[in-house]
């Protein structure tokens, strides 16, 4: 019987609840390692004129104070980027954000530690920094090229379309809020060789860059990750300065060095979400029918680089969500601000790119007076027509139409549609908003190289499996999915296998936990090693039955391995198990260990032309979000909840409902309470859970339904599952869309603005402000009102 699309509890489950899981801070403490911190830039942007540690070396159990030179000295190149090399460990002549580390700080003891950091002089010429996408535009300053997508003839469009829209969209960035902060722990052995313990999500890029900035080969350095305690993209390519800072200290001193951020200056010092400001123009007929769209995406990149091209990338090809456009024309650029450089983060630009359109659905619907859900399935990508992307890529087995059919019904959404309707004609204290949102989230890493990975599976005499692949566990459950995969691939127990500890020693050049692929590329690899294995087995296995039944042959195409045993189909009555093969296997010099590899197939894109298939296959699902609003304070509930999801054939549905409903709710937080706040030097304000807000109990509906559908079409992914880790977040927006639905109740014609996140400041701005004009309408009707220009805002 298969163990796919079982419920099995997550690996780490006992161990989480009973606090037995180790993290690199539960890490026992060696005699003589030593503490490590840092001490950054006091201003967003400006030069070096001096650095002066001696007073700090003064203090009793400093070790060290370290700088860009000792880099220097040891022969590394303090210059590295995942994409491109624009980020320093330790600044050199000039500061680009606050809290940038310029100096290294090695103390025996938290005491000289916190000591040292008040010590250090460090003075700075102030700069004037960019602190607004608007401020990067004036000044021309843009990291990496303008990326574009077109199709058809925008521009014919426009010209000959009944009704135009065009506006700008505001939408805010977002923490990441991982529990455990970033950390790591270096343990220094013989000939300058690293054994380094870090949270990250890509170990093989902590190898690759220590490796450069400290002067070494690759080969002297193993990184080890158990597990981290949450990550969301904030670990995938920032994890490498601590552990940047920890190494330097323990090449330097060769003893052990730690390294914890507080939860402050986790906050304060690292990237967050992209935020996004994008200008729209869109076209449309009486039906609400998109018939061009122009935007333009300026993506906040922050202080360098990091993932922000590949960030914008899946804006621009997101923009179109679950809706066929004939005429598109859509360009990106990416912002140089003085904050520190922003960095993935669930959802990876298709949240942004998604919430615009979302945003012109709602626009769209108040101008013409229309149920936004009218709106958008006049739009919606078709199944044998109108199923293709603004970038070319063919949408196989689409399940949208099936998708929006029955969440109507299962969510009675037409009746409570006109309930809501009714309730806001009476009510004169509170509004109700009612939205329907979809999603349609590619999956694959948009840079092909990175659809690959290997796995190494090892079988035991006693039957026990190891497995170890580049997949790194944040909580999210792919060891548990691997596990699962594995143990079905033998036809053995799951208590039998055990998911090891991520390293590069085992698995190399590995690609990172991320675009919601670890299971897709890394249980695939290890199905393939399992395969081998089987292959080697199975021809143990035919031999052996053909000597105790003579004349049956020897065909180990007929070997079955099933519910822990092994036998021949054509005589299933003579059995053995599983065990005594592989004891078997062994005494006859089978090789039971073997590496597994995978690579997806049949994925590409050229930016240079905007065309080609860069996801493997889609995740899509729908919300139906209902509000209530208080009109004279602007707080907003979440009063119902109705989530409907394709995820293919479920390895674990256990584990996919909790990502489902994990995703949605921050995805919730995102576009509505959680809101980034800095001072007007670019210093970071809301840096706790005192001032910046992630959703709690409160915030949970009491009616919060989730459900799957059927759908054995995905044959193109591993056991036909579908990955669910980043898709459901954008299913957040319902709840923005349902505010925005309100508020189009409230403004009485008009078209009302509402930007991301929708706190309840926001809100009863927007509710204080409708009595002015807020997009500019361009309409070809005879209907005089119409055909008026709007006065501008202000």
């Amino acid at each position: 019987m298969s163990i796919v699309g079982k419920d099995i509890p997550h690996d780490s489950a006992v161990g989480h609840v009973s606090g037995e899981s180790i993290y690199i801070d539960d890490m026992p403490f060696a005699k003589n390692e030593l503490l490590v911190d840092f001490v950054g830039s006091p201003i967003a942007k400006g030069h070096i004129k001096s650095v002066d540690c001696t007073e700090a070396l003064k203090i009793k159990g400093v070790v060290g104070c370290y700088t860009y030179k000792d880099l220097e000295e040891l022969g590394g190149i303090n210059k590295f980027g995942p994409m491109i090399a624009d980020e320093v460990l330790l600044c050199e002549d000039h500061v680009s954000f606050i809290g940038e580390p310029i100096v290294v700080i090695a103390a025996e003891n938290r005491r000289a530690l916190a000591k040292a950091k008040k010590a250090v002089k460090i003075e700075v010429k102030e700069v004037e920094p960019s602190l607004t996408i608007d401020a990067a535009i004036a000044k021309n300053d843009f990291i990496d090229k303008t990326y574009r997508i077109a199709r058809g003839d925008a521009k014919r469009a426009f010209s000959e379309a009944k009704h135009r829209l065009e506006g700008t969209f505001i939408i805010g960035g977002q923490e990441h809020f991982y529990l455990e902060s970033q950390s790591a722990l270096v343990i220094p052995g013989e000939y300058d060789q690293l054994l380094v313990h870090s949270s990250t999500q890509h170990p093989s890029e902590i190898q690759q860059v220590l490796a450069r900035v400290l002067g070494l080969q690759q080969n002297q350095i193993v990184v080890v990750i158990k597990r981290m305690g949450g990550g969301f993209g904030g670990k995938e390519s920032q994890a490498t300065h601590p552990a940047g800072m920890a190494a330097l200290v323990a090449l330097k001193t060769k003893r052990p060095a730690r390294i914890i951020y507080t939860k402050d200056d986790d906050m304060k010092f690292t990237g967050k979400r992209h935020p996004f400001q994008n200008n729209y123009e869109v076209a449309f007929d009486d039906s609400g029918r998109v018939l061009a769209l122009k935007a333009h995406l300026y993506a906040d990149g922050g202080a360098a680089c990091d993932l922000s091209p590949a960030v914008l990338g899946r804006a621009l090809t997101h923009i179109d969500n679950a809706y066929y456009i004939e005429n598109v024309e859509v360009v990106g650029q990416i912002c140089r601000t003085n904050y520190p450089p922003t960095t993935a983060f669930r959802g990876f630009g298709g949240p942004q790119g998604v919430a615009t359109i979302e945003n012109i659905m709602q626009d769209v619907a108040a101008y013409l007076k229309k149920d936004p859900l009218d709106v958008r399935l006049a739009n919606v990508y078709g199944i044998n027509e109108r199923n293709t992307t603004h970038y070319g890529q063919l949408l196989k087995h689409n399940t949208l139409p099936q998708l929006f059919g029955e969440v109507i019904e299962s969510s009675d959404y037409r009746n409570r549609r006109k309930a809501v309707e009714k309730f806001n004609s009476e009510s004169k204290t509170h509004l109700k908003g009612l939205a329907l949102t979809p999603v349609k989230f590619g999956i694959s890493f948009t840079t092909k190289f990175l659809n690959q990975a290997n796995a190494l599976v090892n079988v035991y005499v006693d039957g026990s499996v190891q497995v170890s692949t580049g997949a790194t566990e944040m909580g999210q459950g792919v060891n548990t999915n691997i596990k699962m995969l594995v143990a079905d691939e033998f036809s053995i127990s799951p208590d039998q296998v055990i998911v090891m500890t991520t390293s590069t020693e085992k698995n190399n050049n590995t690609s990172a936990t991320a675009a919601s692929s670890a299971t897709d590329l890394n249980g695939s690899a290890a199905i393939n090693a399992c395969q081998k294995i089987k292959l080697s087995m199975a021809e143990v296995a035919a031999k052996h039955f053909d000597s105790v039944e003579i004349g049956i042959g020897c065909y180990p195409d007929k070997i079955v391995f099933e519910d822990g045993f092994v036998f021949d189909e054509r005589r299933p009555q003579n059995k053995i198990s599983w065990a005594d093969l592989v004891v078997m296997s062994y005494r006859q010099r089978i090789s039971l260990g073997e590496r597994g590899y995978y690579a997806t197939k049949g994925i590409d894109f050229d930016w240079s032309k905007g065309q080609g298939a860069p996801f493997l296959y889609f995740t899509c699902g729908t919300c139906v979000a209902e509000v209530v609003i208080d009109r004279f304070t602007g707080q907003m509930k979440v009063e119902r909840i109705d989530i409907l999801m394709d995820v293919g054939k479920s390895i674990n549905p256990g584990i996919n409902r909790g990502q489902v409903i994990g995703g949605f709710v921050q995805g919730m937080g995102w576009v509505t309470n959680e809101e980034l706040k800095y001072s007007d030097k670019g210093a970071l304000l809301s840096y706790s859970p005192t001032t910046y807000k992630i959703p709690n109990i409160q915030d949970i509906p009491a009616a919060l339904n989730c459900n799957f559908i059927e759908n054995p079409n995905n044959t193109e992914n591993v056991r036909g599952s579908k990955a669910v880790g980043e898709p459901p977040l954008l299913l957040g927006l319902a709840v923005w869309a349902a505010v925005k639905d309100a508020l189009a109740f409230a403004a009485k014609g008009q078209v009302p603005e509402l930007n991301i996140p929708a706190t309840g400041e926001e809100i009863l701005m927007r509710l204080t402000s409708l009595k002015k004009p807020s997009l500019s309408v361009k309409s070809k009707g005879k209907d005089k009102d119409k055909d008026k220009e709007p006065a501008p805002i202000g």
